[in-house]
């Protein structure tokens, strides 16, 4: 992690805040010291602390911790794209192949895209908008300049950031300049509510990334330091430890910021923060929504990932999701014999429920294999076990 650290701003509440929560986008007219340049991208970075994440984990890291350049992380996605794309038999070599894909959905197998491939083919649209319609809305940036070295750390527009390096380095015929339209603020007027608020005015963020909104504004308002560098969830599970109540006269801005929620629905995105890594990076990862990882909360972190993966898996509603823990917790009661957990999960699973068909098994197979010929196997697989049990049952 980096050592340099940024304090915290939280006088903006009085001055800049109350200007621009209202709105989405700048009005450079209403301060004399907001100017619209063009910057050099090189001279441009994301802010390692940024809730919405663009950038899967793994890629996070090394690129924050500058083991990686833009360019090669976008490679680096691409690829894992490309494989997840191959996997499900709808390879593509262009990025641009991507946006022939409706409705996040291959064309012929009907199969929804994985999380990699959604997100270049998000990030593939918003550079071709950009290239055919120009930068509509420049990037807000605040002046980090050290010395003589010449840094502006992104604070709303990340997105915008990417899809540029992906239009300049990977969309064939585009001719960049280098240079990306950007809003700058000076070090001492940065805001992290009015990062949050773009962030929740746009795009939905996932309940992870709310989590990660949550706890970074409350260590904004008690004070805390944040990192110029790298983070890890431990980071905002720092604010575990933190309340609204701790901090009233701020409440009303964090719960404005975060999309008008209520303190209630604020604390059940903050807790999320109790998962495990894993449990929240697959979360993140898969966009699962709060309702369903509520329940999760009081499982061992083995049994939270286990968990997430049947979630992602058979798309379980909060009820099954309830209902699958009940009868884990009921199992342990009412067996004493050391069956495997996956032999007392398989049981649970086959339940009659409307949910659960021969078509979404296959859909699930497939995409947690990325083969169908593995497909095929896990399925005879599964029927020799099913022809011995009911062998079994018929001799008893």
């Amino acid at each position: 992690m980096n050592s340099k650290r940024r304090q915290a701003n939280t006088g903006l509440l009085d001055t800049i805040t109350a200007d621009m929560l209202g709105g989405m986008d700048f009005d450079v007219g209403i301060d004399n010291s907001l100017r619209v340049e063009r910057i050099l991208l090189e001279m441009v970075r994301p802010d390692p602390v940024q809730p919405r994440r663009v950038l899967p984990e793994r890629l996070y890291q090394a690129f924050h911790s500058n083991r990686m350049t833009p360019t090669q992380a976008l490679r680096e996605l691409i690829q894992t794209a490309q494989l997840a794309a191959r996997q499900h038999g709808r390879p593509f070599s262009n990025v641009l192949d991507l946006l022939g894909n409706a409705d996040g959905e291959s064309e012929g197998d009907g199969l929804t895209l994985s999380p990699e491939e959604q997100l270049v083919r998000d990030l593939v649209n918003l550079a071709v908008t950009i290239r055919d319609d120009g930068q509509v809305n420049p990037l807000t940036v605040v002046d980090a300049t050290q010395g003589v070295t010449r840094l502006y750390r992104i604070e709303t527009g990340e997105r915008r950031y990417w899809a540029t390096w992906l239009l300049r380095d990977f969309i064939p015929g585009y001719e960049s300049d280098g240079m990306i339209p950007c809003i700058i603020i000076s070090s001492n007027r940065a805001s992290a509510f009015r990062q949050a608020k773009e962030n929740t005015a746009r795009t939905g963020l996932s309940a992870i990334a709310m989590a990660r909104q949550a706890a970074l504004l409350l260590l904004y308002v008690h004070g805390c330091e944040i990192p110029n560098g790298a983070v890890t969830y431990d980071f905002y599970r720092q604010a575990l430890e933190l309340t609204l109540r701790g901090k009233r006269e701020h409440t009303g801005e964090i719960l404005s910021a975060m999309g008008g929620i209520g303190s209630a629905m604020f604390s059940r995105h903050k807790s999320l923060l109790r998962l495990c890594d894993e449990a929240m990076e697959l979360a993140d990862r898969h966009n699962l929504d709060e309702g369903r990882l509520r329940h999760l909360l009081e499982l061992s972190p083995d049994d939270q990932v286990e968990t997430v993966r049947q979630v992602i898996q058979l798309n379980l509603s909060a009820k099954q999701i309830i209902d699958l823990i009940n009868n884990a917790h009921s199992d342990g009661d009412n067996y004493s014999s050391d069956l495997p957990r996956q032999v007392r999960q398989l049981a649970r699973l086959m339940r009659p429920t409307s949910d659960l068909s021969g078509y979404n098994l296959a859909l699930a197979l497939v995409e947690h294999e990325g083969d169908r010929a593995v497909a095929h196997a896990r399925l005879q697989h599964l029927r020799k076990l099913l022809d011995e049990a009911e062998a079994y049952l018929d001799s008893q």
